[in-house]
């Protein structure tokens, strides 16, 4: 069975297509406002590849801790820049926000991007003392719930997790083999069961797993199946869809920056 369009999401959205160029829009204002301010370092690295590098967005004064957004895109597109703008939130409330870029299928599986994200959390982890808040949406809401796995992360920076909030994730790659994206992940069976976090052992800190209502039947699933495999929250947001559900990130008084920050 082809399921290419079960986990295609653009065709079921209203005007889809201004979404990516309107946050691309919002994204490089963010981006100006902060530098304007002095409160953006900008490409800082976490290893050797060019897209190995994060930005971290910085509060008036003291951080209260460092959050973290990684983004999404089926692990085939995007980059930091795409979405700085969602660190508005956070950043407003008080604490540093870090954004990272990863390398891209098919120049490297899944597992390898995960494995960078592991490196980028503890780069940052580097810059900004006190506790850490990990979200992501869709493939970066997997690769967050990745970061959960046993040994993924140094113990002392696994220790100053405080809570991970993964949006719209996916959670178990199996049905992945059956896309046409699978072209370019290549995942073969043992790979997909390694990478999904339904396969994880439940972890004992703070978890959210958020969706949005209008989502696709296959990600409301994924959602679910996380919340149920862990034994965590899980948040159904009213009347959001896939590219709006992080919409809530860039408002400091939003439910869901509430809930990250909680």
């Amino acid at each position: 069975m082809d399921l290419s369009d079960t986990y295609a999401n653009a065709p079921y959205i209203l005007d889809a297509e201004q979404y990516p160029p309107r946050w691309a829009a919002s994204a490089a204002a963010y981006r100006d406002e902060m530098t304007a301010r002095g409160r953006l370092r900008a490409g800082l690295p976490y290893g050797e590849g060019t897209r190995e590098a994060f930005d971290l967005f910085l509060p008036e004064g003291r951080a209260k801790g460092l959050a973290m957004f990684v983004h999404g895109g089926f692990w085939l597109a995007f980059g930091r820049e795409d979405w700085s703008h969602l660190a508005a939130g956070p950043v407003a409330r008080g604490w540093a926000v870090a954004l990272p870029s990863y390398d891209l299928c098919p120049a490297v599986r899944i597992s390898q991007i995960t494995t960078q994200v592991a490196r980028a959390v503890t780069a940052a982890a580097a810059e900004v003392p006190g506790p850490i808040r990990l979200t992501g949406h869709s493939a970066g809401g997997h690769l967050v719930a990745r970061m959960l796995a046993p040994g993924m992360l140094p113990e002392a920076v696994a220790a100053r997790l405080a809570h991970v909030m993964p949006i719209s994730p996916l959670s178990d790659l199996r049905p992945l083999m059956q896309t046409g994206m699978n072209e370019k992940f290549g995942l073969d069976a043992a790979e997909a069961w390694a990478e999904s976090p339904i396969a994880m052992p439940a972890p004992e800190l703070p978890v959210t797993v958020w969706v949005g209502s209008e989502e696709r039947p296959a990600f409301l699933d994924q959602a679910r199946w996380l919340a149920e495999a862990w034994g965590c929250g899980l948040v159904d947001a009213p009347g959001r869809h896939h590219f709006d559900v992080i919409d809530g990130l860039t408002d400091p008084e939003s439910a869901m920056t509430g809930a990250l920050l909680a």
